[in-house]
């Protein structure tokens, strides 16, 4: 049951994450919209409409930031993160093993700290009620949840994969290397 809610969280926090970049996709193409409109009237030798949308560059970063953060934990659990495994191809298993689970702990300590300071800048704009200075002013509180809850999202990911590590099962994102090694190896590339 535990298994099934973080692969859950993992997978839902993957669909927010898609959310947002589709987001961006239909306020820039609003806009690029208008824009052609504004062209075409000006063309016709009518009245432009001057459709824009205010604090679209900026709402849009923060899209980005909120798309980056979430997508953490599903792109590790699916191995689409960049790993440097020189060193571990050359290691026999036992060594190899130590190693994963050096990597694993400190990777986990570290994202754990980033989001507990993720964590408490958002609630300091939440308490001081920081908004952003474009011409929409968007509570600073909300990119920073979401920077926070990727974050944190992540650690639990890292922490799984550390302690299936340590009972011995495979980490998630060994897995999906094997799965994808497989594949490529059916499809006849190497």
């Amino acid at each position: 049951m535990a298994r099934r809610a973080l692969d859950a969280v993992y997978a839902g926090a993957a669909v927010a994450a898609a959310a947002c970049l589709a987001a961006i996709a239909v306020l820039v193409s609003a806009q690029v919209v208008g824009r052609l409109a504004d062209a075409a009237l000006r063309a016709m030798g009518e009245p432009r409409y001057g459709f824009v949308i205010p604090s679209l560059a900026e709402i849009g970063g923060f899209l980005l930031v909120a798309a980056t953060f979430l997508a953490l934990a599903s792109t590790l659990r699916h191995a689409v993160h960049i790993r440097v495994n020189l060193l571990l191809q050359h290691l026999p298993e036992r060594p190899q093993r130590a190693v994963q689970l050096i990597a694993l702990a400190a990777s986990a300590a570290m994202v754990g700290y980033f989001a507990v300071q993720a964590v408490l800048f958002a609630h300091g704009s939440w308490r001081f009620g920081e908004v952003s200075y474009g011409i929409v002013a968007v509570p600073l509180v909300i990119p920073q949840a979401a920077m926070a809850a990727g974050l944190i999202i992540f650690a639990i990911a890292l922490l799984d994969d550390l302690l299936a590590l340590l009972a011995g099962r495979t980490p998630s994102f060994e897995a999906a290397e094997a799965e994808s090694q497989r594949g490529m190896q059916t499809a006849g590339v190497e």
